[in-house]
């Protein structure tokens, strides 16, 4: 998920989650994953060459869910991995104790391949900067892609998605929650409220 978020930690005393709003079942997102599908497959010519790349740790279920999806339209299995960008965010050294590393799975160099960076949740951007500079210490791709299951919006730096499964407008005091587990697919909005007096 962006902006260095994960997922929603319990409510302090003085903030509480005020409303859980579910925006999107698993047959919307199973038909927005096979669009996405062949939307990539539209825009690269097919899938020779490519490599779906999943932003550890939303990404990786979406991007296995792409792979699989491709396959099944092309009949031929697509490359795929996930990365781990902790070590380059832009915030570690706010952090009151060191980082607890996720295993990057790189099967294959990134070198003249067509890449898909994939996560759930495009929010400030900062999370596909800190994938794009991992992906340039590893190699040289022929182009990079970004593709995510929900753009939130509020970016604040310059990043923009390739492929969107959908626009989803949202407050600042929201969080998009995105769920990929098997009979327990969602995608669902959460309000923050805070304040004294709150439960």
């Amino acid at each position: 998920m962006d902006s260095f978020s994960s997922p929603p930690s319990p409510a302090r005393p003085e903030e509480s989650v005020s409303s859980r709003k579910i925006l999107l079942d698993a047959e919307q997102i199973d038909r927005m994953i096979r669009r996405m599908a062949h939307e990539i497959l539209e825009r690269n010519q097919g899938s020779r060459d490519l490599y779906l790349i999943g932003i550890l740790q939303g990404g990786g279920a979406l991007a296995r869910r792409l792979a699989s999806s491709l396959q099944s339209i092309e009949g031929s299995p697509v490359s795929l991995g996930t990365v781990d960008i902790t070590l380059y965010r832009d915030d570690l050294s706010t952090k009151p104790s060191p980082p607890f590393l996720k295993e990057s799975l790189l099967p294959e160099s990134v070198d003249h391949k067509k890449i898909v960076l994939v996560d759930d949740v495009l929010y400030t951007g900062r999370s596909v900067r800190c994938a794009l500079d991992l992906l340039m210490d590893l190699g040289r791709p022929t182009l990079v892609q970004l593709a995510v299951l929900i753009d939130r919006g509020h970016r604040e730096l310059p990043v923009r998605a390739d492929f969107v499964g959908k626009n989803i407008p949202t407050g600042r005091d929201e969080v998009v929650e995105v769920s990929l587990e098997t009979n327990r697919e969602s995608v669902a909005l959460l309000r923050k409220e805070t304040g004294k007096g709150t439960v």
